[in-house]
């Protein structure tokens, strides 16, 4: 199935000159859905990661489905102050100030190989941050991927762990 077919764009959004991909069309169809978590275990699975990491939010609509695809575990790195317990927090550059992103800090067991994922990836600062973030806690982390990459944009140049999406479009 092309899941293609099923990402709508939604010009202006958030803001004047953002042309916005909207996984919600996909999420709606059923066929279209399992198609998508099946392509992206066939993505993960030769990286053996014995757990999996999402971004807030869209992340987990990935990540979580796809471990119990897989028969994994699944982790949230959320925004602070939102995850209860001790938490790691990593603070990283936006193109107009900073965020903290934060993970539980007994989440992922020391050496464990884990895949992060997201619904989409632009300037890669995110997902940058979430590997850093992994590391923090001993985490080693075998790979990213999302649904979809914005190209042209620089955000695979930001990683240094091998990195697929499942659609590219021009950003």
């Amino acid at each position: 199935m092309d899941i293609r077919q099923h990402i709508r764009t939604i010009p202006d959004f958030p803001k004047p000159g953002i042309l916005f991909y909207d996984i919600s069309t996909l999420l709606a169809h059923a066929g279209a859905w399992k198609a998508c978590i099946e392509q992206t275990a066939e993505v993960v699975r030769p990286w053996e990661p014995v757990q999996l990491v999402g971004i807030e939010s869209r992340g987990f609509l990935t990540a979580a489905p796809l471990a119990l695809e897989l028969g994994l575990g699944f982790t949230m790195i959320r925004k602070q102050g939102k995850l209860p317990g001790d938490t790691v927090e990593h603070v990283y550059e936006l193109e107009y100030g900073t965020d903290t992103v934060e993970i539980q800090s007994d989440a992922i067991k020391p050496g464990s190989r884990v895949v992060i994922l997201d619904d989409l990836m632009a300037t890669g600062g995110t997902m940058a941050a979430a590997i850093d973030l992994v590391r923090k806690v001993g985490g080693e982390v075998a790979g990213v991927a999302c649904i979809i990459e914005l190209v042209g944009l620089g955000g695979r140049d930001e990683l240094d762990v091998p990195f697929e999406a499942l659609l590219q479009f021009d950003a």
